[in-house]
């Protein structure tokens, strides 16, 4: 029985490809979960390669997912010293001074506690 011959290796190099890195070493680095990085790679939402049924991704990805996070300053810093102290990023952004204010106003001046969903020995259902 004759055998083949191997043939040579692929004629690539360390240099020529990329490093891999895995969701975890992305979270690591951007700060995030790793749940958070599978999930949007999963979604579509950030740049990935797909070995097999794993997510991986390049320095490029990270770059790439770094660019499309990115938020820059919508307003220039004179008019950002004319929004209040109080109010928060979103409304900073939108122009508006949006105070924490009570959820729900009341109108006695007593609580009243719901009645119980469920009982000690019965379901109510």
């Amino acid at each position: 029985m004759r055998q083949e011959p191997i043939p040579p290796a692929l004629p690539h190099t360390a240099a020529t490809l990329p490093r891999l890195y895995l969701p975890e070493e992305i979270a690591e680095a951007l700060g995030c979960s790793a749940w958070w990085v599978k999930d949007r790679a999963r979604r579509s939402l950030i740049p990935h390669t797909r070995v097999g049924r794993a997510y991986r991704f390049t320095a490029e990805h990270l770059a790439e997912i770094v660019r499309l996070y990115e938020e820059r300053p919508t307003r220039s810093p004179d008019d950002a010293a004319a929004v209040p102290a109080g109010a928060t990023p979103a409304a900073a952004r939108a122009g508006v001074s949006q105070l924490r204010r009570p959820t729900a106003v009341l109108t006695t001046g007593r609580l009243r506690a719901r009645p119980p969903r469920r009982t000690q020995y019965e379901t109510v259902a």
